[in-house]
Formats: structure tokens, C-alpha cells, sequence
């Protein structure tokens, strides 16, 4: 009996043995395709690079502020993401005293607007509101978002894939309450918005969220009102 146990032992062996040189034989001929393969790809070139970065908001291909000074916004290209820094020497084409803020927005718009306040979730006037036409920035009156991009993203605040124009906003790095975000402000003032995010519907990937108390809306064949007196400029 002894001795058939211990000839089953040894063939168990034999089969484990094999089945493990077997097995390592088919990792290196997986690890040498792979190599060939890549072996036989094309490096990328610099056009490829030029091209893959100048894709997509958070990209800066193109974008190459001075060192100091203001920054014109026009120089900024549209998808571009700010530094902090980058953002505080910014000339936007309406620039107003906090106190001139404070008279022309409300307090709850002043917070959020310039202050880069968040209203409370499901409480914001437009997180259920899909009514055709344009949401503009409720401190200067910008175009910013069509109805026609608008969706239910079901986190509490009005959501978006895209802006109405590129250029409509810009992107600003966001390091608060110990997180990676993109602050999202209109490109007139430098009024704070919102975030973007990569969790958003086709075609673009992308989420704009947004606080109600930043926008108005004008429904589609009406004319939006003026905002405010004339900017400091």
C-alpha cells in the first residue's frame, strides 16, 4: 500500500513539474511577442504629441504665459487649466470692486459667484429645469451653456457636457478641502461656476457642474437683460 502512494506521489509530481515548465514556456513566448510587437510599433512623433495634447480641456499645448504680468484672455487657448497663480493675473474684459460685486449680486450669488461658494444640493433652481434655451452667467449676462447639452446627472445640480462656446469658460486648478479638482469660471469675469468632471455622457466624457445661483436662464427666442451698470475697465 506504502509503496503505491508513494508512486502516485511521484507521477502528481512529474504532471506539476511539467504543467509549471509548460506554463513558463507560454510567459516567454507572450513576453516575446509583446516585445515584437512593440518592437514593431512606431514611436510617436512630435506632430503625434502636438496633436494628442492639444485634445481635450486640461490640455496646454500652445500655452506658454509670461512669467509674470497680467495674462490677456484672449492669449488663453480654449481647454487650457490655469495654476492658481496663473488665474490671480488674468485681465478678464469686466473687472469690478468686491464692493461694486456686493451691490450688483445678491448675497447668496456673491457668495458663490466670487467667492467660489456651493449652494446645497437639489435646492438650486435649474437642477430639474429643461426648458429650451440659453443659461447665461449671472454676474455678467455671458452665454454659457444650451438646453441642448443639459442632462440629469441626478447629484443635485444642474449638469452639462459642454459649454455653448470653448471659449465660454476657462479652467482653473482646484487644491480645496484636500482635493484634485477643476474649478470651471466664465470667461468674462472670472466668476466662479462650478467643477468639471470625466464622469459625463457621450459625446464629450464630460460633466459641468453647476450651481443654479451662478446662471439665469432665457428661454429660446427671448432677449436676455442687461446686467449691471458698465464694467470698471
Amino acid at each position: 500500500m506504502s509503496r503505491a502512494f508513494v508512486k502516485l506521489g511521484v507521477v502528481a509530481a512529474a504532471v506539476m513539474i511539467a504543467g509549471t515548465l509548460q506554463a513558463a514556456g507560454r510567459s516567454e513566448a507572450d513576453s516575446s511577442s509583446d516585445g515584437s510587437r512593440r518592437a514593431e510599433a512606431p514611436a510617436e512623433t512630435a506632430d503625434d504629441a502636438r496633436s494628442r495634447d492639444s485634445d481635450g480641456a486640461g490640455r496646454r499645448s500652445g500655452f506658454a504665459p509670461p512669467e509674470d504680468g497680467p495674462i490677456a484672455v484672449e492669449d488663453i487657448p480654449p481647454g487650457t487649466i490655469l495654476t492658481r497663480e496663473e488665474f490671480r493675473r488674468v485681465q478678464f474684459p469686466i473687472e469690478r470692486s468686491d464692493e461694486e460685486w456686493r451691490e450688483l449680486l445678491s448675497s447668496q450669488r456673491h457668495h458663490i459667484l466670487r467667492r467660489a461658494g456651493t449652494e446645497r444640493a437639489f435646492t438650486g433652481e435649474y437642477d430639474r429645469h429643461y426648458e429650451e434655451g440659453v443659461y447665461h452667467s449671472a454676474a455678467t449676462g455671458q452665454p454659457l451653456f444650451s438646453s441642448e447639452t443639459k442632462y440629469d446627472s441626478r447629484t443635485g445640480w444642474p449638469s452639462y457636457y459642454k459649454p455653448i462656446e470653448p471659449d465660454a469658460v476657462l479652467y482653473v486648478e482646484d487644491h480645496s478641502f484636500f482635493t484634485e479638482r477643476i474649478e470651471v469660471v466664465d470667461s468674462s469675469s472670472g466668476s466662479h461656476l462650478g467643477h468639471v468632471f470625466e464622469d459625463g455622457p457621450d459625446p464629450t466624457g464630460q460633466r459641468y457642474c453647476i450651481n443654479s445661483a451662478a446662471l439665469f436662464f432665457v428661454p429660446e427666442g427671448e432677449t436676455p437683460p442687461e446686467i449691471g451698470p458698465p464694467p470698471r475697465r
